[in-house]
């Protein structure tokens, strides 16, 4: 066979993939994995002590409810940004080792029917969000272009591209606190952006390593990035967010009232060390969500946080 046969026949399998395959392609191609990132929207709930803890506590059950219907519709309207991001990175994605493999840059999933499943998931995820009130439904449809903007323009703005996806971190906890009418608090809003910022930091950092020379190639803003500055940024955003957490865990009006919050602090560190020894050490840090489903170290460690936050909050532990 020859070479021109063979980019024809890959061409043709990208124009004409099994029809069985497209309906599975099209829930990879959301991600589920990193729907993980929802879980932001919980912030709320847990840290203004709302978490239900019986099934008599009909008035948090309730809470809960409205959280997790935010959280569908976050995991409904982040899935169909990543059909449009892969349909407009699909060139890219076929040099990158690891995302040539997804539904529309392996030709798995037509690029016309990944467009069209984004748009009408995103625009009615985002029409859905404004049944569970109007404030939750504006920050819905503010992430939704936020991301769009991502995806056709600020991804290749140089450090504006990590702000974006630091942005929808932040949009996705304050939504959590809409859509259950509870103020935000500013603490976890700082504390939230900034650990976005470092998995941000940490995504580009991973890529400029792992695909070494042929980083640039993959993402142009690459090339306005070095591992020395972006081991900086890490290092700056990082002091940040130990001193903010550490200050919430201390000093805040939530940990006045709640002064057993402190005991959560050495369990941010550690994750932070851990994600850090991840990064320079095990050379990963390309994909948040993979370490989080994957590192047992770091799921313990987010476990033992999660059951102290609450312990802290509910049986108001006085030190």
């Amino acid at each position: 066979m020859t070479v021109q046969e063979s980019t024809s026949e890959q061409a043709h399998a990208l124009r004409r993939p099994s029809a069985a395959d497209v309906p599975v392609a099209l829930i990879q191609g959301m991600r589920p994995k990193q729907w993980t990132k929802n879980l932001f929207v919980y912030i709320a709930l847990v840290f203004t002590n709302h978490l239900p803890t019986s099934l008599r506590d009909s008035e948090n059950l309730r809470l809960f409810g409205i959280t997790t219907a935010a959280f569908a519709l976050f995991c409904l309207i982040s899935g169909s940004i990543y059909l449009m991001n892969d349909v407009a990175d699909r060139e890219q994605d076929r040099l990158h080792p690891v995302k040539r493999k997804r539904p529309v840059a392996s030709g798995r999933l037509p690029w016309q029917a990944a467009l069209a499943a984004g748009v009408v998931f995103g625009v009615g995820g985002v029409a859905a969000s404004f049944l569970i009130n109007p404030a939750f439904g504006l920050v819905a449809l503010a992430y939704f272009a936020l991301q769009i903007a991502y995806t056709y323009s600020l991804k290749h703005m140089v450090l504006l591209d990590v702000f974006a996806i630091a942005a929808g971190f932040v949009f996705r906890a304050v939504a959590g606190g809409f859509a259950i009418g509870v103020p935000n608090s500013v603490w976890l809003l700082v504390c939230t952006l900034q650990l976005a910022l470092f998995l941000g930091f940490g995504k580009r950092r991973h890529e400029l390593v792992s695909l070494a020379e042929n980083a640039r190639s993959h993402r142009q803003i690459l090339e306005h990035y070095s591992v020395p500055f972006l081991d900086q940024l890490i290092a700056i955003v990082l002091g940040g967010l130990v001193v903010a957490y550490a200050l919430y865990s201390i000093s805040s009006p939530t940990a006045a009232q709640h002064p057993g919050l402190v005991i959560t602090l050495p369990n941010v560190m550690y994750g932070i060390f851990r994600y850090l020894y991840l990064i320079h050490i095990q050379n990963k840090g390309g994909s948040p969500e993979t370490i989080l489903l994957e590192d047992r170290p770091m799921q313990l460690n987010l476990l033992l946080w999660f059951v102290e936050v609450v312990i802290a909050l509910k049986a108001g532990i006085h030190l």
